[in-house]
């Protein structure tokens, strides 16, 4: 049987491709077909190729193989600077009262474990904003969301409550440790926003 030509196999290949199969095939699939039938041909080159031509498809194999790897490595290390640099969710899975949170805050601030009392501390002052309506009950809410809304309805705390929030992500995400006094003011906040009320709608300043 005498090889098929150029024009012949391009024609078949056409054929092929037009085949309902293929018509109705993704683009995601097309891609991986090519890229498996793409693999295939380098291990059929390696396997029979001869010296030269395993060597060269050996080599093909193996800058394929670094260049997936460097692939999953660098989106594996962006997803960690991404979750590094974006502040994460204000609370745990574990939903606590306000009380709750007070109550672990001061045992961190016993044990002069401040980074963990600060955080707690601003969880039960998100708590309590919670509980009072002043600020939405949001799933997932940070600690700069957290301090923006309350200062909304509570716009003479609203400087207090943005350091707060800066306090809270420093030691959080930032790699700052949390220190007696950042703890001192944030609990002062506390109490100082447990007793003020919202200015009723339409007052004057």
């Amino acid at each position: 049987m005498s090889p098929i030509g150029r024009e012949e196999a391009a024609e078949q290949a056409a054929r092929e491709l037009l085949r309902s199969q293929y018509a109705r095939e993704s683009f995601i699939d097309r891609m991986l077909r090519y890229f498996n039938e793409f693999v295939g041909d380098l291990l059929d080159l390696a396997a029979g190729g001869g010296s030269a031509g395993g060597i060269v498809a050996a080599v093909l194999i193996l800058l394929l193989l670094l260049t997936v790897a460097a692939v999953i490595y660098w989106q594996v290390r962006r997803g960690r600077r991404l979750r590094a640099a974006v502040p994460g969710e204000l609370f745990g899975t574990r939903r606590l009262t306000a009380a709750e949170h007070r109550q672990a805050a001061e045992q961190h601030a016993a044990d002069g474990r401040w980074t963990e009392a600060i955080q707690e501390r601003l969880r039960a002052i998100a708590r309590d904003l919670e509980d009072r309506a002043l600020v939405d009950g949001m799933p997932g809410r940070t600690a700069d969301e957290l301090a923006a809304e309350a200062g909304r309805a509570l716009p003479p705390f609203a400087a207090d409550l943005a350091a707060a929030a800066r306090s809270f992500d420093d030691v959080t995400y930032g790699d700052v440790p949390g220190t007696r006094a950042a703890y001192e003011s944030m609990t002062s906040l506390d109490v100082r926003l447990a007793a003020a009320r919202p200015a009723p709608l339409g007052a004057t300043p």
